[in-house]
């Protein structure tokens, strides 16, 4: 798939951030797939969320779902399952040296005005006491409108590291 994959966009973080927005989401390309690689966060045990954007503003209705499954080292899986939120669930981050996150998403419909943007995601992440955690799972945001770009953000705090990246999928 390497040579499938046309880079649109890149972020780089080094400081403080309050989101990393992702642009450039057109009907060049049927899916898209985001990339991320070290992500931390200025506050401990905060999750990082995701949302849609519209025109360079990040969607904060409440027309997210989405549902996982949990992958644990160091204890049973879990599954979740939530509906009407104000955004896509990604990870709990947080301050500790080893702790990061890292993800890919594919991302579907998001040009398409008629049809809901949808999301896949595969995630790992280091928590801060060096358990590596996974998840699986996927989103939907119920409302038919084209999408130009995904956001990520955190519960409290900024995001202080990270490589976000937006890749089209060639058809």
């Amino acid at each position: 798939m390497a040579g499938n994959l046309i880079k649109i966009d890149e972020e780089i973080v080094s400081s403080g951030v309050s989101s990393v927005i992702l642009n450039t989401i057109n009907t060049t390309y049927n899916v898209y797939v985001v990339q991320t690689v070290g992500v931390k966060s200025s506050n401990d045990n905060v999750e990082l969320r995701i949302r849609v954007g519209t025109s360079g503003t990040l969607d904060s209705d409440s027309e997210y779902d989405y549902a996982t499954k949990n992958l644990r080292v160091d204890t049973t899986f879990g599954n979740f399952g939530f509906t009407n939120q104000t955004n896509w669930f990604a990870m709990q981050v947080g301050t500790g040296t080893q702790e990061q996150f890292n993800s890919t998403h594919y991302l579907f419909n998001f040009a398409n005005s008629s049809e809901y943007s949808h999301i896949t995601s595969e995630i790992t992440g280091l928590n801060t006491a060096g358990t590596l955690t996974g998840q699986q799972g996927g989103g939907v945001h119920t409302v038919a409108e084209a999408n130009d770009s995904i956001g990520f953000l955190t519960s409290a705090g900024t995001i202080t590291a990270g490589t976000f990246k937006l890749y089209g999928l060639k058809k």
